[in-house]
């Protein structure tokens, strides 16, 4: 297969190179990554800066802009022929459940599907703060799996796939989403001169969801795979129930 791979993280990020590693043992890859860290960017795109293309070596490029900005210029100016796929990852952090809509790594899978294309998007998580991050197993998970994976998508879904940062995994699941909870703060402060500032905070994140979830997946060392729609859908219950509007 011919793919495109970026992320959130940047060109240099080690998930990114694994994934890459792994998957060039076997198919055509093309990287066009973020020149920097990008992560919670989500669906961004670069409308009115010029962007910087900086070829690093062959078929390994860095831009200025966003990482859907990478899938976008892959596709219309750096690679020579369409890819069969486009992968987004290995993202150094989970993406689960409501962490979908922030994440860039989803934003650039998701950019896949809506330019026409299978987009996956690829996460760890360390649930132990001192240990390694290792993203070789899944970067080797995916590339044993890929053709399989691919099929998993549609023209409105891309996959969206989280492990744990392990050596070995206990097996896979196909999740639904899990609720995120992030407890979030803002700190202010003032300047001598009057003018306010204020600093983001994360706070600890707190996750609902039953067994059959994303986040229970990985918390019983499985990799999770879910099915993501790209395109916003209406809700199922937007029925009249009466309503009475007045002009």
């Amino acid at each position: 297969m011919r793919l495109l791979i970026t992320n959130d993280d940047g060109i240099d990020a080690p998930g990114l190179v694994e994934l890459a590693r792994s998957l060039s043992a076997v198919h055509e890859v093309w990287v066009v990554a973020p020149d920097k860290n990008r992560s919670a960017i989500s669906n961004a795109i670069s409308m009115a800066d010029p962007l910087k293309i900086t070829k690093k070596k062959e078929r390994w490029y860095a831009c200025s802009g966003v990482p859907v900005d990478c899938v976008i210029n892959g596709l219309r100016t750096i690679l020579p022929a369409p890819p069969d796929a486009i992968l987004s990852g290995i993202n150094k952090g989970a993406n689960l459940g409501t962490d979908v809509i922030y994440s860039g790594t989803c934003g650039a899978a998701r950019q896949a599907i809506i330019s026409g294309y299978p987009g996956i998007a690829l996460s760890i998580e360390n649930f132990h703060s001192r240990s390694k991050w290792n993203f070789k197993p899944l970067a080797e998970f995916v590339q044993k799996n890929l053709s399989e994976l691919v099929s998993l998508c549609s023209p409105d879904v891309f996959v969206n796939i989280n492990a744990p940062s392990a050596d070995s995994y206990a097996g896979w699941r196909i999740t639904r989403l899990s609720k995120r909870i992030y407890n979030n703060f803002i700190d202010t402060f003032t300047a001598p001169d009057g003018s306010s500032y204020t600093f983001f905070q994360g706070g600890k994140v707190s996750t609902e969801g039953g067994d059959d979830c994303d986040f229970a997946a990985v918390s019983q060392g499985l990799i999770s795979i879910g099915r993501i729609h790209a395109q916003p859908t209406d809700a199922d219950d937007m029925k009249e129930k009466g309503l009475k509007l007045s002009l």
